[in-house]
């Protein structure tokens, strides 16, 4: 890693670069008086953009062009190669951009551009418009609404105190101990205040009806809407009631709240019990490791995420906590939890400070059934989002929508997903009659390793297995009828990009 005195790295583009040194199609990463940043060919046109990706600084110099866009290795940020708008998410903030020049075989990068001037939005639009929930798909939702130029009223209501927040961050970072707290909400408030947007945090909605245009809050309030977005997400899945009364109490993760308690109930030197061997539940027994707790995961599965992710990922992750110094008891669940004690089915008993539950979510869907949404399995959209009813949309954890990539409708529980639905969603209800046509993305952080998965595969015929599991650089190609359903890897992140834009432009089989 350089040191703060050794200046920027690589060339300085305002002295110029000869063109010669960036290939048609390529880039380079230099800098722009002090500031890092990206130039990129493409033919006899050339762009200067800031190299580092606005979600968690990912080097774009490592990403992938896609004709006038760049795309994040980490997570699949795009931004515009033209204006550096922030086009899809994770992402929310635009990069600086640069004037450039090509004169006398060399290429120099002038001055910084005023940032783009967004669209103005449409005549028609809606007044007053209510999102229901401040997670990832509400809060991208006001975003592009007023990014859209949207002049109108947009409130968003959520019981949580602390929306919007970067919610992956809660089970990885931030609950490791490595990240401090204020890097968890997504703007400050000054944010909000700035651009018009109410947040009614802690009132929770009771009611939507759809045919007075308004929502009943649980503090007798009441909000007016002409446009509805409904993104309540999910909420983890419970224990049985006897567990309610357990000691220590089980703690489950949804929420900065919940993140918190476990945080604050971790010691160094104690002794902590994972239920559930999931994401959340990995990912969890990862962070308490870092704060040097004892590690117990207990689950009923062969071997870890082997249903999702298949027999060599699961190998792998097992392999990889393991060396960490987590212990598993897998094909066991909990019987009872009590006295400092979790006793497993076959009589075995771990002793316990914490007990953390990471068994699964269920969409929060009370709301929509009760006012008449037509669901399946989760709240049923068209390729536009929009709901059964004239003016309510819905978009993140509670949709199933017709994924054009399988052919088939689908619900997908992935951050990545919610913002860019939410975006989606904001548009059309603006009246841009956008299809929704992404590839599902999400990553999972464990230790030092990020498995990064593009795609979805509820089931395959048969996996393709490339690289070296020790040197953790691996992919693993999920197949069926032929086609490329998903692809997982770790250590591969061009592939996972490369892998993106395959799926883009394949035609559904």
């Amino acid at each position: 890693m350089a040191s703060e005195h050794e200046g920027p790295a690589g060339p300085d583009f305002k002295q110029g670069v000869p063109v010669g040194d960036v290939p048609d199609g390529g880039m380079i990463a230099g800098h722009v008086d002090g500031d890092p940043a990206l130039l990129v060919r493409r033919g006899e046109e050339w762009f200067a953009v800031g190299a580092a990706c606005t979600h968690y600084s990912g080097p774009l110099a490592e990403g992938l062009v896609v004709g006038d866009t760049v795309r994040c290795p980490w997570h699949h940020a795009c931004f515009s190669l033209r204006t550096g708008q922030a086009l899809r998410p994770p992402a929310l903030n635009d990069l600086p951009s640069w004037e450039v020049e090509q004169r006398d075989g060399r290429v120099y990068v002038g001055a910084r551009r005023t940032p783009a001037r967004r669209a103005t939005a449409r005549a028609r639009a809606p007044e007053r418009v209510v999102i229901i929930g401040g997670g990832a798909a509400g809060n991208s939702a006001a975003e592009t609404l007023r990014r859209e130029g949207y002049g109108g009223s947009i409130v968003i209501v959520d019981p949580d105190r602390d929306a919007p927040y970067d919610r992956p961050n809660l089970s990885k970072d931030y609950l490791a101990g490595n990240a401090p707290e204020e890097w968890i909400p997504l703007h400050p408030p000054e944010f909000y205040q700035e651009r018009g947007i109410e947040l009614r945090r802690g009132p929770r909605v009771t009611v939507i009806d759809p045919a007075e245009r308004r929502v009943r809050l649980d503090d007798g309030g009441e909000l007016p809407f002409e446009a509805l977005l409904i993104a309540t997400g999910a909420s983890p899945v419970r224990l049985g009631p006897e567990f309610d009364r357990a000691s220590p109490a089980v703690h489950y993760l949804r929420s900065l709240a919940d993140s918190r308690r476990i945080a604050g109930a971790a010691r160094e030197g104690g002794r902590a019990v994972v239920l559930g061997a999931s994401f959340i539940g990995l990912e969890v027994a990862a962070s308490l490791r870092a704060r040097r707790m004892e590690v117990h995961i207990v689950a009923p599965d062969v071997r870890p995420l082997g249903r999702i992710m298949g027999p060599e990922i699961g190998d792998w992750i097992r392999a990889l906590h393991e060396a960490h110094g987590v212990v598993f008891h897998l094909g066991q669940t909990a019987r009872e939890i009590r006295d400092g004690t979790v006793t497993l089915e076959d009589g075995s008993r771990l002793p316990a400070e914490l007990v953390v539950a990471g068994i699964g979510v269920r969409p929060n869907l009370a709301l929509a059934e009760a006012a008449g949404l037509a669901l399946d399995r989760g709240v049923r959209v068209d390729e536009r989002l929009a709901t059964s009813a004239p003016g309510i949309f819905a978009a993140g954890d509670i949709v199933r929508w017709p994924d054009p990539h399988t052919g088939a409708p689908i619900r997908v529980e992935h951050w990545v997903v919610a913002e860019r639905q939410g975006q989606v969603a904001a548009r059309n209800i603006l009246g841009a009659g956008e299809r929704f046509e992404a590839v599902p993305f999400f990553w999972s952080q464990h230790y030092d390793q990020t498995i990064a998965y593009i795609g979805h595969a509820e089931r395959w015929d048969r996996l393709e297995f490339d690289g070296d599991l020790a040197a953790n650089d691996f992919a693993v190609r999920f197949l069926g009828g032929g086609r490329l359903l998903a692809l997982a890897t770790v250590g591969r992140d061009q592939a996972s990009l490369e892998a993106e834009l395959e799926m883009e432009h394949a035609p559904v089989g």
